[in-house]
């Protein structure tokens, strides 16, 4: 008769620290390699793109603020990733938020993002 191990797995682990078995010992030192530091401006900007998401979420649903809330969530998950955004995808928020010149107007967050764009 076999005897029945538990099944244990796992998902995405990076940045986690755990240990396995009766005498498993674990043990973190956490570096932030160069993707996790940000500079002063690149707080700024995850702090205003966070508030802008945040803000979007109150306002009525179009295809421009769903393109940009889409944006914004890549723009955050790219600069807690990597620690920056890129050129690329800093273009592409001035591009959005250009074409939402009226939700500029209306949310104070968007001109938040946009003044540390450089819009």
């Amino acid at each position: 008769m076999a005897s029945e191990e538990p099944k244990v797995s796992f998902g995405n682990v990076s940045g986690s620290t755990f240990a396995v078995g009766s005498h498993a010992h674990a043990e973190s030192h956490h570096q932030h390699g160069a993707g996790g530091e940000r500079d002063q401006a690149t707080e700024e900007l995850l702090a205003a793109v966070r508030e802008l998401r945040a803000d979007l979420e109150r306002v009525r649903a179009s295809e421009q603020t769903a393109a940009l809330a889409a944006e914004l969530a890549e723009t955050e998950a790219e600069i807690t990733g990597t620690g920056q955004a890129g050129s690329t995808r800093r273009q592409r928020l001035r591009e959005l938020l250009n074409d939402s010149q009226s939700l500029l107007n209306v949310l104070a967050s968007a001109g938040a993002v946009a003044g540390l764009l450089g819009m």
